[in-house]
């Protein structure tokens, strides 16, 4: 149902081996429908990178839910976090898709997110 996901940019594929058969499968950030394994078709989990120029294109456009994951290397809550964001994502995989932007690169969507955020409290 899971799988593991190998290092990638917010513009080039992934490579997502697949907790259930072991396949590995290069997946593109920004895809149409559900992301499978080629090898035995169960749901991979969908977790990408994006930056302020990649970010509409992979999670604004995307059919699936959308969780955003606001972090920075230097943010202890956001390490702590982050993991559990990324187990949500595999258990939820074909269901979910985790999105994370690192807020120092990506300061025009942390902004937007801070903005969002705050007229939500109000």
């Amino acid at each position: 149902m899971a799988g593991t996901v190998e290092g990638a940019t917010s513009t080039a594929s992934a490579v997502v081996r697949c907790d259930t058969c072991g396949a590995k499968n290069r997946v593109p950030p920004v895809a149409e429908g559900v992301r499978r394994c080629g090898k035995c078709h169960n749901p991979l989990p969908w977790i990408v990178p994006a930056d302020d120029s990649s970010f509409d294109a992979v999670a604004v456009g995307a059919r699936l839910p959308v969780l955003v994951d606001l972090w920075a290397t230097w943010c202890g809550p956001c390490r702590a976090v982050s993991p559990a964001l990324e187990q949500v994502a595999r258990r939820l995989a074909g269901r979910l898709k985790l999105v994370k932007v690192e807020v120092d690169t990506s300061p025009a969507q942390a902004l937007e997110a801070w903005v969002e955020q705050a007229l939500a409290l109000q």
